[in-house]
């Protein structure tokens, strides 16, 4: 059993959730009797008991949905955000798929930039951010002469858009890409090492240091000239 309030947005929402139960059992209490106060907080510490051992019991290593499909072709998920364009990345995937058909599927999460825009649904400019992030990878990949497809996954959860996409493309292995330690939220947040608890396939992390990428290619450049 693994602890069900794994990420930040998880536990922000227990303590929403806390305080407005709290506030309800407060007014029902001062409005009616206490024991319909006493009532509904044993029924909210009840259905909270079951919410937990739900999520707990359901977040054991090897319960992502996995399709599979019995082929020649090796399917490969990438899953990124800002690197998504990365070099580092890129060369991965070329190493993976070399010598083999492969198809591959890029998820890039419309992430919003602040819990507050979450909660609201304004998701309108994370969605429009990540397709064009999408659009300028996938770009980069055919002139490698990678052939990819991709898509903009959920938007406030990482490894929920990485299980969407399993249950509909039979991925042999997954490519998680992210910043360095130093500067990446989604090692903070813990997205690989809950993808490798809950995904029953390779987990391959991929650091890409787009800073230091720019560094080189301006270098480069300035050779070249």
């Amino acid at each position: 059993m693994h602890n069900p309030l794994r990420s930040e947005g998880d536990v922000f929402r227990a303590v929403v959730i806390i305080g407005i139960g709290a506030g309800a059992v407060i007014a029902l209490t001062l409005l009616t009797r206490p024991a319909l106060g006493a009532a509904l907080l044993a029924a909210e510490v009840g259905l909270g008991i079951g919410l937990l051992w739900r999520g707990a019991q359901g977040s054991l290593r090897g319960q992502a949905e996995v399709t599979h499909r019995d082929d020649a072709t090796y399917r490969v998920l990438v899953m990124a955000n800002e690197t998504v364009g990365g070099r580092a990345l890129l060369t991965e995937i070329q190493n993976r798929c070399k010598g083999r058909g492969s198809e591959i599927l890029v998820v890039v999460p419309a992430l919003t930039s602040s819990r507050m825009e979450h909660w609201a649904s304004d998701v309108d400019g994370a969605l429009e951010e990540a397709r064009g992030r999408l659009d300028e990878s996938l770009r980069r990949m055919e002139a490698a002469g990678i052939n990819a497809r991709g898509q903009v996954g959920d938007h406030h959860e990482p490894n929920a858009a990485l299980e969407d996409a399993l249950r509909a493309f039979p991925a042999d292995e997954v490519i998680i890409s992210t910043h360095p330690p130093e500067r990446s939220r989604w090692l903070e947040r813990g997205v690989v090492e809950r993808a490798r608890e809950e995904v029953p396939l390779p987990i391959t992390h991929v650091v890409v240091d787009l800073e230091r990428e720019a560094k080189q290619a301006t270098g480069a450049a300035g050779t070249a000239a």
